[in-house]
C-alpha cells in the first residue's frame, strides 16, 4: 500500500483539519484519478490530508517526496511505514513504478507526426539515414516526426489505435514478411489508416525479394558490414538476390543479432556519410521517404 502526507488547500470549516482517507479513487475512472487528485492538491492548501492507495494514477510525479510505503510482513510486526522508497517487498514499489512508467509513456506523444516501425532496429536505421541524409543535404523525413517502434509487427494496430486516438498523424511502416502481412490485414489498420499509409519494405526495392525486411533495403551495406562481425555470407546474398538477407545470414551463422547489424550500420554511416551509401541504397530511401511524407 502506498501512502502520502500531502499539503492540499480548504477554507471555511476544513480549514486547518486533518483528513483520512482510504482508496479514495477506487471507483473512479484513471482520468478521473488524475483530476480528483488535483481536487485534493486544492483541498489540502490548508489542511492536512492523507490517503492510502494502490494505484499508480492516485501517485503525482511531482509527488514522490511526499510518498510513504506501508507494508505488514506479519501481523505480529504490524504495520510499518517507510521513510524511504527503498524496502524489502519489491512489489511495494509497484504503484510506483507503474506512475512513472505512465509519466514516460507520455512522452511518446508528443510529436503531431509518426510513422510506426515494427523493431527498435528498424528505428535505428531510419533515424540514423534521416540524420545523415539532412546533415549531407539528401532526402529526409519532414516535421521532424517522431519514429515509433511497436515492438513486433502484431503491435502496430495497437499503436495505431492509440495514436489515431490522440488525433496525431501516423504512418505504418512493416516488413514484406509473413508477420507484416498479417498486420497490415488486421482490421484496425485498415479501418484507422488510408491505404497509402500503410507502407509496406518491398514497395521500396527496385528488384523482388520474398518476405522483404527493412534491411534488404541497405543490402550491400548491411552485408559488407556482416562480414566485419564474423557473418562472412557475401557469396550467398549476392548469388541470391530475391531471398531475406536476414534469413541467409540467420541460417549460414549462429547468434546473428540485428540489434549488432544495426549498431554498426549507425557507427558506419556517421563515419562514412550519406554519400557512401550505394546508388541502389540511396534511391531505396529517397522513395521511403517520399512515401512516409505523403503518408504524414
Amino acid at each position: 500500500m502506498v501512502t502520502g502526507s500531502l499539503p492540499f488547500s480548504g477554507s471555511g470549516r476544513l480549514q486547518g483539519a486533518i483528513l483520512l482517507l482510504d482508496e479514495p479513487g477506487l471507483s473512479l475512472h484513471a482520468l478521473k484519478q488524475q483530476e480528483f487528485r488535483k481536487t485534493i492538491s486544492l483541498l489540502g492548501e490548508d489542511n492536512q490530508i492523507i490517503y492510502s492507495t494502490h494505484s499508480p494514477f492516485m501517485v503525482g510525479s511531482n509527488e514522490l517526496d511526499l510518498v510513504r510505503i506501508a507494508e505488514m510482513e506479519s501481523r505480529e510486526a504490524g504495520t510499518k511505514v517507510h521513510s524511504r522508497l527503498q524496502v524489502d517487498d519489491p512489489r511495494s514499489v509497484f504503484p510506483l513504478q507503474a506512475a512513472l512508467g505512465y509519466e514516460l509513456a507520455q512522452s511518446m506523444f508528443v510529436q503531431k507526426k509518426n510513422p510506426l516501425c515494427e523493431g527498435v532496429t528498424d528505428m535505428l536505421y531510419l533515424n540514423a539515414l534521416n540524420e545523415a541524409a539532412k546533415s549531407a543535404g539528401g532526402p529526409t523525413l519532414r516535421n521532424n516526426p517522431a519514429i515509433i517502434p511497436a515492438g513486433t509487427a502484431s503491435k502496430v494496430a495497437y499503436f495505431v489505435t492509440i495514436y489515431t486516438g490522440q488525433k496525431l498523424d501516423v504512418a505504418a511502416l512493416l516488413d514484406s514478411d509473413k508477420a507484416g502481412d498479417m498486420a497490415a490485414q488486421q482490421d484496425a489498420l485498415v479501418a484507422l489508416l488510408p491505404k497509402k499509409a500503410v507502407l509496406r519494405a518491398a514497395d521500396f526495392l527496385d528488384h523482388h525479394v520474398d518476405g522483404a525486411e527493412l534491411e534488404d533495403l541497405f543490402r550491400q551495406t548491411i552485408a559488407a558490414l556482416a562480414s566485419t562481425l564474423g557473418w562472412d555470407s557475401t557469396a550467398t546474398i549476392a548469388a541470391q538476390p530475391t531471398r531475406p538477407i536476414m534469413d541467409i545470414l540467420s541460417r549460414e551463422h549462429r547468434n546473428v543479432s540485428k540489434w549488432k547489424l544495426a549498431r554498426s550500420f549507425t557507427l558506419w554511416l556517421g563515419e562514412n556519410g550519406y554519400g557512401s551509401l550505394p546508388a541502389n541504397e540511396a534511391a531505396a530511401w529517397d522513395r521511403l521517404v517520399k512515401a512516409v511524407n505523403r503518408a504524414l
